[in-house]
Order: C-alpha cells, then structure tokens, then sequence
C-alpha cells in the first residue's frame, strides 16, 4: 500500500523533472507540447519524500506533528507501540469493564498481528488483517489512565478500516484497489494530488485549475473545509457506509461530499444537551456554531502544521512547563485579537490562568473524558451544570475546582450574575 511504481513512471515519462547534483527536484522549462502531455495526464499522488526535495524546512518540522505518526507501521519500528501487548494484563483490564461480550472471548491481537497503529498521544487503537481486509481489533489503549478498554467487541470484523477510518488516517486512498498511497496525513492531504506541482513548481494554474492547493490561498470557508474533512463526524455523501468524506479533495465544497452529525439530527451520543460536543473529532462542528466562524477566523489562525512556525502550533499545550516565558502561553495567541477590557469576574481571579482553560473547557472525550477541549469557543459557567447536570462547566473541568459547590463558584466567580438570578428566579438560594 505504499507510493506505487506509476508515479515515478508518470513523472520519468514526461521528460519534466531533471535532478540536480544535490537530489533537488527542478522542474525544466515546459513546452507547449509538455503541457498538453501533462494535461493529459491526471493528477496523482506522489508522496512526501517527493515534497521534501523542495520543501525540506515544512517536511522536517510535518515529521514532529501529530499528523504524521498517526498511522504507524509497528513491523517497521517497533517504537510505534504506546503499550505494551501484554495479554493477562489487556485481559484483566477488559474484565474489570462492562462488556457485550466475555473478556476472555475478546479477540487480543498479538504485536506481530498488526499491521498499523492508530494513534501516538491520547489513546490508541490497532489495525489487523483478516481474510484479507484490514479492521481495527476491538481493543484500545487509554494513555492517561495506562488502561485497555473495549473497542467495538460485537462488530469490529464488520467495520472495514478502509470504510470507517482509512480516509482521514491516511492520504492517497484508491477504495477499488484498497490501497493508499501513504501512511498518516501527508503533505497531500491538505495541498491536494502533487504531480503537476511536482514537475513545474512555478506553475501556479492548469486550464485554470490550480497544479497544488494552498489553504492560504482558498477563501475563509474553503481553508477551514479542508481541516473539517476529517476533524468532523458524519458519513459520505457519496458512498452508503463510507465514515469519511470520500471523494473530497481540498478546495471542493465540503457539503457535497460529507453530511455531519447534529444533535438536531438525534445524535444524543456525541453531544452534550446544549448542543456542544462530547465526542472526539467533532472540532469543526463546534467550530462552526461558534463567534469565531462568523469572524475571520480560520483554523489556521491558531493552529499550524508546520511545527516550526511555534506562534501557531498547537499553542494550547504550551503551558508553563513547557514554555516557561508567559508571553509565549496561549494567552499570547488569544490576546493577538482579543482585547480585556475590564478584570471582572473570573477574568479578577484567575490572573495567571490561560484564557483556554474557561473558553475551550475540556469536556471532550478522546480515550478518556476531558482529553479533549471544546471548540465553541464559549466557558460555560455553573449555572449552567445547576439549570441541566447532563451540562458540564469549565470551571469544574478545572482539577482545583473539581469537587467545590456549583453555587458558590458560581457566586463567587460571576457575583452579579447570580445576584441577578437569585432575585429574580431564586435559583442560586
């Protein structure tokens, strides 16, 4: 399933790609008839070693994000594993949960059984073959709690990876082929097929189709469509089955690939009463019903996946700890547009708290509750737990503020709020 003969073939046969003493990949100036030649062909995927030969500054700094160790081979490194495949301990792990079927009747893949990992932070899961289709076993591995638990025990030898998950773990997949043209989310799934790119990289347009795709380049709606692709949750549009938008190549309208889900749809599962997201992979869902999405804003503004662009990498996990200059914490990133106007409230008391931490409150649920943050943009206050306790609030997701009375921070952190409440409706008494 790796980057196929074909694409050296395509890029050999058109006589278009000459190679420097140093390996460089530089294009050669076309002709009329290499373009129509070109033209003729299809775009396809190439892979990222290919991108790398220009792109070497953005392909080192993609290696040290998340999106390229998604999808690992553990047969080819071994360090792919989060866990240890002990079995007695998988096993007593499972027997200590409630289960649709016995622990001991849990099908355990043993490590050289699987052929691919999914995930290397929060959780992870693993991919087998049997009968010559590829599934993820129904066992999954909790990092924060270092814990196994079940994943789909009735039913994961009826849920094809290459139907459920392939098409936002990998890049380049062919569904009638069952293949992909490379593990983890490459370079392309975000930029498109790279051929064209490939061999005339000063050739911004095609017929007036552009030879690769630049999020910053696409209007507000399309940029954040890209990331949406696959940070989301629904089904296909265009194939009964299909968890993913199958089809979809950045720049192409979303909608007419992919359908999300909704609590107004009836999926109680994967969101909270008032409409904010419990599930994982739900960001762009959120982020669409949120103040940011009306704004300027894209995903892009704060997030980048080029690492060595730190300002806007993953700026929400650079904590104290880690950055021990404030003036590089989230803080930074929220206040490049967002001016405090007055210190009330819990903006008064938390004087050293990040603004993420009651704005995008973790209330998410990725291996474990809480692994994730919200994307509404919104915190959510106790009273809003007191009104319905299906509703969590951020300041309870705190760990300080865990197990303290809803009333009283309530009270305390938004006092004419609840003056306001209590006179009126009496619900803080």
């Amino acid at each position: 399933m790796r980057l196929g003969i074909v694409v050296k073939s395509f890029l050999f046969g058109l006589g278009m790609v000459v190679f420097g003493s140093m390996g460089t990949a530089q294009a050669a100036e076309m002709s009329e008839e290499e373009l129509d030649a070109l033209l003729e062909n299809p775009k396809i995927f190439i892979g990222s070693e290919n991108c790398k030969k220009c792109h070497t500054k953005q392909y080192y700094s993609w290696r040290r994000h998340a999106h390229s160790r998604i999808i690992q081979d553990p047969q080819a490194d071994k360090r792919a594993f989060m866990a240890d495949l002990d079995e007695k301990k998988i096993r007593k792990d499972l027997a200590k949960l409630d289960l649709k079927v016995p622990a001991d009747k849990i099908y355990v893949p043993k490590p050289e059984e699987i052929k691919y990992t999914i995930g290397s932070r929060f959780r992870q899961r693993y991919v087998v073959e049997k009968d010559g289709t590829l599934y993820v076993a129904p066992i999954q591995y909790n990092a924060e709690t270092d814990r196994f638990v079940n994943y789909h025990e009735t039913d994961w030898d009826k849920r094809p990876f290459m139907t459920k998950c392939a098409g936002c773990h990998n890049t380049g997949i062919d569904m009638e082929k069952q293949s992909f043209v490379e593990t983890s989310v490459s370079c392309e799934a975000c930029h498109g097929k790279g051929s064209w790119h490939f061999a005339a990289p000063s050739t911004e347009f095609f017929d007036g189709e552009p030879a690769i795709v630049n999020p910053a380049k696409l209007s507000k709606g399309k940029a954040v469509q890209i990331c949406g692709s696959c940070h989301n949750r629904g089904e296909s549009t265009k194939e009964k089955g299909v968890e993913w938008a199958i089809g979809y190549e950045p720049g192409f309208p979303l909608d007419a690939y992919f359908k999300s889900t909704s609590l107004e749809a009836g999926d109680k599962k994967h969101f909270y009463p008032n409409g904010f997201s419990s599930g994982n992979r739900q960001q762009y869902i959120d982020f669409k019903n949120s103040q940011h999405n009306k704004g300027r804003v894209t995903c892009i503004s704060c997030h980048s996946p080029h690492v060595y662009d730190l300002e806007k990498s993953l700026p929400w996990q650079m904590a104290g700890s880690i950055v021990a200059d404030l003036e590089k914490t989230p803080d930074k990133q929220c206040l490049s547009c967002h001016v405090m106007m007055n210190k009330t409230g819990p903006h008064a008391i938390h004087s050293s708290a990040k603004c993420t931490g009651c704005h995008m409150p973790r209330i998410v649920k990725i291996g474990e509750y809480g692994e994730g943050r919200s994307h509404m943009f919104m915190p959510l206050r106790p009273r809003d737990t007191l009104k319905d306790p299906a509703v969590p609030n951020s300041c309870t997701s705190c760990h300080k503020h865990k197990d303290m009375d809803l009333k009283k921070l309530q009270k305390d952190a938004f006092p004419l709020e609840a003056e306001a409440a209590n006179s009126e409706k009496g619900e803080f008494d």
